[in-house]
């Protein structure tokens, strides 16, 4: 696939798409997509709030703009929050827990996902998100 924005399909093995880069997400600094959808599912790149080595503001900043790239690269794919059924979240500091939260649950108040967060070592960013959803069924598109 070639270096630009939009989303390609290999049929050679079963119904794979692969989203490259939608707008308003930074670009993936590495030879990967920002998603990928088969069988019904959508998997997604870790999805981090700029380009590495900077940040949005606040670590809340950064967490809305995570979200924000996620949501992005999911209508990409065909879904969307309400279809996501599981999160992975890394943090670069414990004492993000509480304010990570506090943002996330503005997001999945009440599509709560099955999730697992840790804290590791971020190359220069202080979290990262990917997740699975579903795809959206073709009348909610």
């Amino acid at each position: 696939m070639s270096g630009g924005s939009g989303t390609s399909t290999d049929t050679s093995v079963g119904e794979i798409t692969r989203i490259d880069s939608p707008p308003g997400v930074p670009a993936a600094v590495g030879p990967y997509v920002q998603a990928t959808s088969a069988g019904g599912f959508v998997f997604t790149t870790g999805q981090i709030p700029a380009a590495p080595g900077t940040s949005t503001g606040t670590f809340e900043d950064d967490v809305h703009a995570t979200l924000r790239h996620l949501e992005a690269v999911l209508h990409a794919a065909g879904s969307d929050l309400d279809h996501v059924v599981k999160v992975n979240t890394y943090l670069s500091s414990p004492d993000q827990l509480a304010p990570y939260n506090k943002v996330y649950e503005t997001y999945f108040a009440d599509r709560r996902a099955a999730r697992t967060t840790v804290c590791v070592g971020l190359w220069g960013v202080t979290l990262e998100i990917d997740c699975v959803a579903v795809v959206r069924p073709e009348g909610e598109r």
